[in-house]
């Protein structure tokens, strides 16, 4: 059985050996999961495979996976392809308040991802925000808390199952929040408090997600028409991983939002090794509904227009609002996406593949599995 491995393992192996891991969100599994893992064996170079919380949780989310139905079906495609180097993270733990509820309905789900078999765990917490703090500890003081209360409590239901590695990535800054002035960037000192704060409590994370420019998902411009991402900030992406290298952290930034970012310039520019770990989520759903539009036209032509009815006026132009809401139609459509016939889920497969192999080129992670 080809089950994933512990994140910091995996960290720990490509840490400053100038590469950044690809995390993927696939949001729909067969034939996209495979394509990934496949590449992903064939160029010996390790992947991470993760889902986030709005996605996946103890409901279902908006794909329809439970922790439990996620990591057994990635487990399963993994094993078909036959890699082992791979990590199964759970990704955007959002705590959006401190509030005992949302703490406690946060362990419960965390308790289900542990028992499912993942085995990296980021936590979010980064909505907490105090815009009238004095100083940067003072603004981030609600984050810091929520990070500790729930790093703490993965710590502990893992050493109670015996599990004594597990990957950890935190938040600080909101990624894709704007202002008046444009993006609201996470600077080097907020960075350094937030992990000297976590580490005065003995939690040690692997990797911190910052807010650097980049959005989730697909951008459009002012028309409705999708566009190229290309608003990451590298200096200043630079500049905090510096600083933490400067307190002698072997934290690493974890880069958000790669979905749009041409290829070219993520080879080029991406600063590997400061980046170390970069998520790729929409990009591959995008895959999915672009082979049903040629294999599974009945089944694209209804997907359609239930994201067009039910979202209406969620975007400027049909492009823009079926590409930022036909992510709910995994869940809406759940039954019928995972009966598509073989020759859909080979040709999803190989798309995947094809544009595996082109990311782990660019990222400097092809070839990579033997740090591990």
């Amino acid at each position: 059985m080809a089950k994933p491995i512990s994140g910091k393992k995996l960290f720990n192996g490509v840490r400053d050996k100038d590469c950044i891991v690809m995390a993927a969100n696939t949001r729909y599994i067969p034939g996209a999961a495979e394509g990934i893992l496949k590449a992903a064996k064939d160029t010996n170079t390790p992947v991470i495979m993760e889902i986030a919380r709005s996605e996946c949780d103890l409901k279902g989310g908006y794909t329809g996976y439970t922790p439990a139905e996620y990591a057994k079906r990635m487990v399963k495609a993994a094993d078909k392809v036959g890699w082992d180097k791979w990590v199964l993270h759970a990704d955007h733990i959002s705590v959006t308040d401190g509030s005992p509820e949302t703490i406690q309905g946060t362990k419960d789900l965390v308790a289900a991802q542990i028992d499912a078999g993942f085995t990296s765990y980021a936590i979010d917490a980064s909505h907490i925000f105090n815009f009238e703090g004095k100083n940067e500890k003072e603004e981030l003081e609600g984050n810091i808390k929520a990070t500790i209360e729930i790093a703490e409590y993965i710590t502990e239901k893992m050493e109670e199952g015996g599990i004594g590695s597990y990957g950890l990535e935190v938040e600080v800054g909101e990624v894709g929040r704007k202002d008046d002035k444009g993006f609201m960037l996470t600077t080097a000192k907020q960075a350094t408090t937030f992990i000297s704060e976590l580490n005065k409590a003995g939690i040690k994370p692997d990797t911190l997600a910052i807010a650097n420019g980049s959005t989730h998902g697909n951008i459009y411009d002012e028309r409705g028409v999708k566009i190229e991402q290309v608003s990451i900030d590298i200096p200043r992406t630079k500049e905090i991983a510096q600083a933490l290298r400067n307190m002698g952290s072997p934290v690493r930034v974890a880069q958000h939002g790669i979905t749009g970012t041409p290829l070219h310039l993520i080879a080029t520019q991406f600063p590997k090794g400061d980046v170390i770990k970069g998520n790729v989520g929409t990009f591959w759903q995008d895959i999915v509904f672009e082979v049903l539009k040629v294999y599974e036209i009945d089944l694209y032509d209804r997907i359609q227009e239930w994201v067009l009815k039910t979202y209406a006026g969620k975007g400027k132009s049909d492009e823009e609002i079926f590409g930022k809401n036909s992510k709910y139609a995994f869940k809406q459509f759940f039954r019928e996406i995972h009966a598509m016939r073989e020759e859909t889920i080979a040709a999803i497969e190989a798309q995947a593949y094809a544009s595996a192999l082109m990311f782990y080129k660019a990222f400097g992670s092809k070839g990579k599995g033997g740090l591990i």
